[in-house]
């Protein structure tokens, strides 16, 4: 019996995989453009669209559009999953298929069980380095700020034990803190910050699950008001950019 003949594209998908695989294309680089890859394999730049396609859904690229986009390798495993959020994220918030009210819903939906785990399963480890991250942000230059901030959320989620979570929130974190947040806090949100932050770690510190989830819980309500206004802030300036880089 006859085996049906795989279509083009799929054979190219194929060929493609296995490069990966090898060592040729590695994590992180990005793949010959369209018309090169076309003249690799002999095909048409259709096929080779259609290939891309079929190895994104396996997970092994990411391609983004535009004229700085591109077909790039992903990692694989859970650095695989974070990566294709990190860089899919930005474009979905600048088409505005996603708004920042459902970002931080979905912050909040995985940190605050997140710290409910993490006070069951930190270890002294974890708890050095959080108590490390709640310097006074007066006493600091504002990238160790952002960046002391930005490492107390993540050891929270590296102390609940799965590093899915971690995977999935972190890009989530980068994109409002660079979209909205970098330069544009106003003033005192960093000092309310630090005061969550000592709550939280006197939770995770005392073992106490129902009080680090609550107290997660209660700091994200309050970064919502500061987030929404600094989105409003964003998109009035976001037109008036656009104007002059046309101009």
């Amino acid at each position: 019996m006859l085996r049906p003949i795989k279509p083009s594209y799929d054979q190219v998908a194929d060929q493609l995989a296995e490069l990966i695989s090898r060592g040729v294309f590695v994590p992180g680089s990005r793949l010959p453009d369209e018309a090169q890859l076309a003249a690799m394999f002999g095909v048409g730049r259709s096929t080779i669209r259609e290939a891309l396609r079929i190895l994104s859904a396996r997970g092994l690229v990411v391609v983004i559009r535009g004229s700085k986009g591109g077909a790039y390798v992903l990692r694989q495993g859970i650095e695989g999953i974070a990566e294709y959020l990190d860089a899919v994220l930005p474009l979905i918030i600048g088409q505005r298929l996603v708004t920042v009210e459902q970002l931080l819903e979905a912050r909040e939906t995985l940190e605050v069980p997140a710290a409910y785990r993490a006070a069951k399963r930190r270890n002294d480890d974890h708890l050095a380095q959080l108590e490390r991250c709640l310097s006074p942000p007066d006493l600091l230059p504002p990238q160790e700020v952002y960046e002391n901030n930005f490492r107390f959320h993540l050891l929270i989620l590296e102390a609940a034990g799965n590093p899915l979570l971690k995977a999935v929130t972190w890009p989530l974190f980068e994109v409002l803190r660079n979209r909205y947040l970098r330069d544009r806090a106003p003033r005192g949100f960093w000092d309310q910050v630090l005061d969550d932050h000592r709550t939280i770690l006197e939770a995770l510190r005392a073992a106490d699950s129902e009080g680090a989830a609550e107290a997660m819980r209660q700091h994200m309500g309050r970064l919502r008001p500061v987030y929404l206004q600094l989105s409003r802030e964003v998109d009035l300036s976001e037109p008036a950019l656009r104007v002059e880089e046309r101009g």
